[in-house]
């Protein structure tokens, strides 16, 4: 099972910062106490893990959603709708937008089959 945190989101002069919202064992337990919860997360399990390459690979390359913007010829707010889509079910991007976001943080796509 891929866990993932909820963050906020912190501007510092560095670029951005992504913080754990702080919460109990016992939230946690509340939300999995929910009729169909555990399910629905667990079906998420590709897209979260998905997103998390997507910002470890940004972070890793040290840049911002405006520095990764201007690599792919876009906008900041265009990569942050990339980045959120896929935990929102709203929006599919595609395999070159993902190859160029790939590309722009000097990373290879590779996709897997398990």
């Amino acid at each position: 099972m891929v866990k993932a945190q909820v963050r906020t989101k912190h501007s510092d002069a560095a670029g951005e910062r992504y913080q754990p919202v702080a919460h109990s064992a016992a939230d946690e337990a509340k939300l999995f106490a929910r009729p169909g919860f555990k399910q629905a997360y667990d079906a998420l399990e590709e897209e979260f893990a998905a997103l998390e390459a997507l910002l470890e690979a940004r972070r890793a390359a040290g840049l911002t959603q405006a520095q990764v913007a201007e690599r792919m010829g876009t906008t900041a707010s265009a990569i942050s709708r990339l980045e959120s889509s896929l935990s929102s079910e709203k929006h599919s991007p595609s395999f070159a937008t993902l190859r160029r976001y790939a590309a722009a943080c000097g990373k290879k796509l590779i996709i897997s089959l398990a």
